[in-house]
């Protein structure tokens, strides 16, 4: 067990240009793969349009990649004790550019699918993969740096896909949204793989855990495709859904027995015996799941009700991630020496009032009125990812740490696409029940006569001018709704700031466990 421990630590750190070469690498490829999660959501429409298919028939293409990639994230550890963790990594890196070209050059909706499928399967490993990789080539006294950047490249993926999605398809056509992955990809694996095949961690011939893995899939599944189509469906007043989620609880629960007993489980769910990785786990995706649904539902509304094309909807964003590029260097370089609870509660102070700067919004903010809440989001940015990794890494053996990698970043991609459901379907609720109590309000009293005689004057008939103060009424309807949501999101990050605190002090860089 003692040589099991030892050995990550074997090869020595990277130095010089080599490291900031290896670092760049793999950085890029956790950019590409997060950036592909996103990229494709504001094309649905134009893809739709070139494919002949429905607008709800396209939802499939982001549902097909969120399954399989949620399936194979947790499997990252199994895998990496198997084939090593340069191995695995390389050749999903390599596997996601294969899937992106095919992605590109699909000629209907049911091989686009197909191609989404195999993306989103071969790219479980690359988040978790490129973490432990950084952690392992960067000096121990350097480690923060290393998460500063792999947290960086996580952060502003997300914020940079609408915006390049949507410029794509504003003007090339929508296969390039995939196909610029492909010289990326290659050369991401040809400054991997020489720098790193050396560096490759022992393995294991661990025997397939094939009910524990039949059960996943089952429940990760029907999980993620009850949260995709749930909205369209109407809920559980579908029968479908209904089914989905039976399927999914029973199985989550019979998963859970079966991997805390069996000897060989795929996912190693022991690792929720340390309580920083527990606790850390829990704030990290709650954290991630308010900021992952604000950053979705800015663009929608944006979009819908105000008449933004969907690239200057991901400019207002851009200067987030442009504050968050400019100062993670500077915290990787604080968080050796500042208690990372200290840099969490930062993160959540300034997302709440980023958050709560939002619920002030009207229908008439100018673009500086949008970004400027934004800029303070940034600064959080810079601190959330870095602080929470290092806290829930905390004390976890080297040996397991891509198993816990793997399934911190399992279950922040579970809670975002909780965040995304739960956000759209309460966005739209909201609407519902302000709209009506503003009809209440204007009724047929004095204020609407007037307003439609005076749309009469404007040379508007009687249906004319009430559609007109109708689509007003909508419109307030949905910027209650938003700044509703808004304000409920900025609780939420002050709560978040009690959770962290339950959490203990990490060690410090030079102690005896290398997890920071």
């Amino acid at each position: 067990m003692a040589d099991a421990a030892a050995a990550p630590a074997g090869p020595p750190p990277l130095h010089g240009a080599r490291l900031a070469l290896v670092a760049i690498g793999l950085a890029m490829g956790t950019f590409m793969m997060v950036l592909d999660s996103t990229i494709a959501n504001v094309s649905l429409p134009t893809i739709a349009g070139n494919l002949g298919v429905s607008s709800d028939n396209s939802t499939w293409i982001i549902t097909a990649f969120a399954v399989a990639n949620g399936i194979s994230v947790p499997l990252t550890g199994w895998l990496m004790r198997r084939f090593g963790v340069v191995r695995t990594f390389c050749v999903s890196l390599a596997l996601f550019t294969i899937a992106s070209f095919l992605c590109g050059i699909a000629w209907s909706l049911p091989s686009l699918i197909v191609f989404r499928v195999l993306q989103g399967a071969v790219s479980g490993p690359m988040m978790p993969g490129s973490q432990a990789l950084l952690i392992s080539v960067f000096p121990s006294h350097k480690r923060s740096q290393a998460l500063g950047i792999w947290s960086m490249t996580t952060l502003v993926a997300p914020i940079m896909g609408p915006i390049l999605g949507g410029y794509i398809s504003d003007n090339y056509h929508w296969s390039w949204i995939f196909l610029i992955n492909v010289p990326i990809g290659f050369v991401v694996v040809g400054i991997c793989w020489p720098n790193l095949a050396k560096r490759e961690t022992p393995t294991v011939k661990a025997p397939i855990d094939t009910v524990g893995l039949g059960l996943l899939v089952a429940w990760v599944g029907s999980l993620q495709i009850m949260l995709d189509l749930g909205k369209n469906a109407d809920w559980f007043n579908d029968p479908t859904i209904v089914v989905l989620a039976v399927v999914a609880a029973i199985s989550f629960v019979a998963w859970l027995i079966w991997e805390l007993t069996d000897d060989h489980p795929t996912v190693d769910l022991s690792l929720f015996a340390n309580w920083n990785f527990a606790i850390g786990t829990l704030a990290f995706c709650l954290g991630y799941a308010v900021f992952f649904a604000n950053i979705l539902l800015m663009p929608l509304w944006m979009q819908t009700q105000l008449g933004y094309t969907a690239t200057w909807a991901g400019l207002v964003a851009a200067p987030s991630g442009v504050v968050a590029v400019v100062l993670t260097p500077f915290v990787a370089r604080a968080a050796g020496k500042v208690d990372a609870r200290i840099l969490a509660t930062i993160a959540f102070v300034g997302f709440a009032i980023s958050y709560w700067m939002r619920s002030g919004y009207t229908t008439t903010a100018s673009f500086w009125d949008f970004m400027l809440p934004l800029l303070v989001q940034g600064v959080s940015m810079a601190t959330f990812f870095l602080s929470m990794v290092t806290i829930s890494l905390d004390r976890i053996p080297p040996e397991k740490i891509p198993s816990a990698t793997g399934i911190s970043n399992f279950a922040r991609i579970v809670a975002g696409a909780f965040a995304a459901s739960i956000i759209t379907t309460a966005w739209d609720r909201r609407e519902a029940l302000h709209q009506s109590r503003l009809a209440e309000a204007v009724g047929d009293n004095m204020p609407y006569r007037l307003s439609v005689e005076g749309l009469a004057h404007m040379g508007l008939d009687a249906t004319q001018a009430a559609a007109a103060v109708t689509r007003q009424m909508v419109g307030q309807a949905y910027l209650l709704a938003s700044t509703d949501l808004f304000r409920l999101s900025a609780w939420l990050s002050a709560a978040m700031i009690v959770v962290v605190w339950f959490t203990r002090k990490p060690a410090p860089h030079d102690g005896p466990i290398a997890a920071d």
